[in-house]
């Protein structure tokens, strides 16, 4: 059972300012170097390499040398789960997304965007609700979806590596992550990081470099209305 003190360490070291702006940037689930998360944080080398440190012991980041630069990345899916739960918990405390300056001050990011390495926003949003309308995936418990034999059918049919996904080891299938623009779950887990590369690898969605930001495509937009029936 998680202690007292284990969990205020783990808040302590997402609560602080610098830390938070260097999670936030790993949210894109690519790896960055300790100079490229001290710019974002706005503070020297030095004093990063000592956050990041902390991080590293407290199991909320991954290092790994190669050459001269060090790249972090986030340890695992369930610490992006964390901050993204946190991030839409934070949110309660604003207006609506829709009604908010952050909201216009960047749309793109709100529309379509990596949480960690599978769809969040508008877009992640749309797909969730369309495989759970068509009842391509079901709820199971609080915290997970089960991918019903439809499903399995759905997914073969647009190219989904189900089996890939399902070697993800002690990995989550199909967790509920709750999007923080839009305050209701998306697919997340070794089935959302699947459905995820399948809008890459076709070419329906592309990363934008240095964001979280996706960029929807054409064809992605086509995919979307023929093979979910959802309209962004």
């Amino acid at each position: 059972m998680t202690t007292v003190n284990a969990l205020s360490e783990v808040a302590a070291l997402m609560g602080d300012p610098a830390r938070a702006a260097m999670l936030s940037l790993l949210m894109d689930g690519r790896a960055h170097t300790a100079s490229e998360l001290a710019l974002t944080a706005g503070i020297t080398a030095q004093t990063a390499s000592g956050h990041l440190g902390r991080m590293v012991e407290g199991n909320l980041l991954a290092a790994r040398a190669q050459g001269r630069n060090r790249f972090y990345r986030l340890a695992s899916s369930d610490v992006a789960h964390a901050i993204e739960s946190l991030m839409a918990l934070a949110g309660t405390r604003a207006p609506p997304a829709s009604m908010s300056a952050a909201w216009r001050r960047d749309p793109d990011l709100r529309f379509c965007r990596t949480c960690y390495d599978h769809l969040a926003g508008q877009v992640g949003i749309a797909v969730t609700d369309s495989l759970t309308r068509a009842g391509h995936i079901e709820p199971q418990g609080a915290r997970d979806w089960s991918l019903t034999g439809s499903g399995e059918l759905f997914c073969q049919r647009i190219g989904v590596d189900l089996a890939g996904a399902r070697r993800a080891g002690t990995r989550h299938f199909a967790r509920q992550c709750l999007d923080w623009s839009e305050r209701r779950p998306h697919i997340s887990g070794a089935l959302g990081a699947a459905i995820a590369d399948t809008f890459f690898l076709r070419g329906w969605a592309e990363k934008l470099r240095r964001s979280r930001t996706v960029r929807l495509t054409d064809s992605g937009r086509r995919a979307l209305s023929r093979d979910f029936g959802a309209a962004v």
